[in-house]
C-alpha cells in the first residue's frame, strides 16, 4: 500500500490519490489555462520547490493527467483529455474557496494563471448571453490580462487588442466589486478601482458579468 493508498474502493478516494497531493491541482489549474514549458509552470508557482515540481509532473503523467507534447523545438506541459475533465471540478472548487477568502496576506502572490482561473470560476454565461459583446483590459496588479465576452463565450488572454474600457485594480478589490461587497460605483470613486480608458459605467457590466456572493 502505498502512501496515498486510502484503502478505500470509491471514486473520491481514487480522485485524491491522483490529485490530491500537494500543488499537484494548482499545476492542473494552471494547464487550464494551456500548455506550459517547466519553467513557466515554476514561474506560475513561485514557492514549489524544484524537486517537488518534478515529482508532482512526473505522477500526473504516470496518472495519465497530463502529457509532455513538442513545440517548437520546446517540451511543455499539457492536459490529455481525461486531465481537462477536471475543469468543472476546479472551477467549482475555485467558486467555493472564493467565499472565504479574506483580504491576502502579505507574502500571497497573485498571478495571471490564477486570475484567469478565478475569472472563469465568477463567470456568469447567463447573463453574459443577454449583454452586448465586450471587451476589457484588466490590471490586477502584477497580472494583464485581455478578457473578451461575447454572448455566453469568454477569452481570457495576456495579449493586446482594442477594449471597450481598460481599469486597474488590485487582486483583493476586485474580489471586493465580483463579490457584490462594493458597488463598481463606489470601487471607482474611492479610487479603489482605477479606470485608465472607457466609459467607467462599464464596470457595472463586468461586476454582473462576473459574480460570486461572498
Amino acid at each position: 500500500m502505498t502512501a496515498r493508498d486510502y484503502g478505500q474502493y470509491s471514486g473520491i478516494a481514487r480522485a485524491l490519490e491522483l490529485v490530491g497531493e500537494r500543488w499537484a491541482l494548482l499545476i492542473v489549474r494552471d494547464l487550464l489555462v494551456g500548455p506550459r514549458r517547466y519553467g513557466e509552470l515554476a514561474a506560475g508557482l513561485p514557492r514549489i520547490p524544484s524537486n517537488i515540481l518534478a515529482a508532482r509532473l512526473k505522477e500526473l503523467q504516470a496518472a495519465g493527467v497530463i502529457r509532455r507534447a513538442p513545440r517548437s523545438r520546446v517540451i511543455v506541459y499539457e492536459l490529455t483529455p481525461y486531465g481537462r475533465e477536471l475543469e468543472p471540478v476546479v472551477l467549482a472548487l475555485g467558486a467555493w474557496g472564493y467565499k472565504g477568502m479574506g483580504d491576502p496576506r502579505e507574502e500571497q502572490v497573485l498571478t495571471p494563471d490564477s486570475m484567469t482561473m478565478d475569472l472563469r470560476s465568477a463567470f456568469r454565461p447567463e447573463v453574459a448571453a443577454d449583454l452586448p459583446a465586450t471587451a476589457y483590459a484588466a490590471r490586477f496588479g502584477p497580472a494583464e490580462l485581455l478578457i473578451r465576452v461575447d454572448g455566453s463565450s469568454l477569452d481570457v488572454t495576456r495579449g493586446d487588442g482594442p477594449v471597450d474600457l481598460a481599469f486597474a485594480a488590485a487582486g483583493a478589490s476586485i474580489r471586493r466589486v465580483i463579490s457584490g461587497e462594493l458597488t463598481p460605483d463606489r470601487a471607482i470613486a474611492t479610487g479603489v478601482v482605477e479606470v485608465l480608458r472607457g466609459p467607467g459605467a462599464l464596470l457595472g457590466r463586468f461586476a454582473s458579468t462576473f459574480h460570486l456572493a461572498a
